[in-house]
């Protein structure tokens, strides 16, 4: 539970703003997994004339994307420029974040294992295009002048004040050799920064976390004592990624000031080339914020779908994701994806608290 005086003042800073600008009483928003970029999906983007083409690959999620006030997804991939390559280290077209950006993502994360697969100027380049393209990215700074400007980053969410963190575990044992940052997982910066968004009037928090061991559907210790720690130190929302499967998600009861927590493992591969069933989809995640009858801002629930990641066939050349129930997977994809739907059921029936499936 949020400790008392981070209470304190973030109920002084919610009076404080509520006062000076319109309130509204409710705000989506949607998180997606892991947007990875392996070599089959460079090769189905490929066309003719060279350049590479994604807009097929998000057209049936698009409008439930662009249809939440704001939208958040982890770019596993750098924009490093031509030579694009998939695994082990992974660069990708200007246009496969384009498309991302098209399909209703506000924000893309970049602190994750593969940011500096394309070293310094990987992440330089990701950051350059990001910020061409204007959208809200987190995670990587080509200095720390730099992410001393762009943090706290607290955004206005349809009237809600939401201030975002992004760290990760590591980066493959590449090092930086210039001036770059990746935010790494320390928790003494991470307290710096959470209370710097509380003073700067954030009404809720949410932290992107890139955690975690690979294809396990559950979660390992370090990740638990982690995400304890953020929540008491008063994080709202604790959205994982890594594992490329799905694990556990967690929505507490209310406590006494109507203040609730969501903690997400893991939510999977959102796009990806990976072929085991727990990797060929994931889950998207809409949270609702609402308002307590004074006022406050509070998580007030939280649910997830399911997708399926479907290769190249019956007449189209590029991957696509759709919903992993839906009726447009092609038939020689419909057990896969029945595989991998109940697969992840079964973990989320299992172990999810008060976070079902819409």
């Amino acid at each position: 539970m949020l400790p008392l005086v981070v209470k304190v003042i973030a109920l002084v800073l919610q009076t404080a703003t509520s006062a000076l600008t319109p309130v509204n009483d409710e705000a989506t928003i949607i998180f997606a997994g892991d947007a990875m970029q392996h070599q089959a999906q460079l090769d189905a983007a490929k066309t003719r004339s060279g350049a590479y083409d994604y807009s097929e690959c998000f057209a049936a999620l698009s409008d439930e994307i662009s249809g939440a006030d704001y939208a958040v997804v982890n770019l596993e991939t750098t924009l490093g420029g031509k030579g694009y390559t998939g695994y082990p280290c992974f660069t990708s077209p200007d246009s496969y974040a384009q498309a991302l950006a098209d399909a209703g993502f506000d924000m893309m994360l970049t602190a994750n294992n593969h940011t500096l697969d394309r070293l310094d100027r990987g992440l330089e380049r990701t950051i350059h295009v990001l910020d061409s393209m204007g959208v809200d990215h987190l995670g990587t700074y080509r200095n720390a002048s730099e992410r001393a400007e762009r943090l706290p980053m607290i955004r206005d969410i349809n009237g809600f004040k939401i201030g975002f963190l992004n760290y990760t575990y590591g980066t493959n044992g590449i090092k930086l050799k210039g001036n770059g940052i990746v935010d790494y997982i320390d928790r003494e910066v991470i307290a710096r920064d959470i209370q710097a968004l509380r003073e700067s009037g954030a009404e809720l928090i949410a932290a992107a976390i890139h955690w975690g061991v690979e294809y396990e559907k559950l979660p390992h210790p370090t990740q638990k004592s982690l995400a304890r720690y953020l929540a008491d130190s008063g994080v709202e929302m604790i959205i994982g990624g890594h594992p490329h499967v799905i694990q556990p998600m967690e929505l507490s009861e209310a406590d006494s000031i109507g203040s609730r927590q969501l903690l997400v493992y893991s939510l999977g591969n959102f796009i990806s080339n990976m072929r085991t069933t727990d990797t060929r989809g994931g889950a998207i995640l809409k949270v609702k914020l609402r308002r307590t009858a004074d006022g406050h801002a509070i998580v007030g629930d939280a649910a997830y779908r399911l997708v399926f990641t479907v290769p190249p066939t019956d007449g189209h050349t590029n991957f696509r994701l759709m919903q992993v129930d839906s009726p447009s997977i092609p038939a020689q994809w419909k057990g896969r994806a029945a595989a991998f739907a109940s697969s992840a059921r079964k973990i989320f029936d299992r172990h999810n608290i008060n976070v079902q499936e819409y």
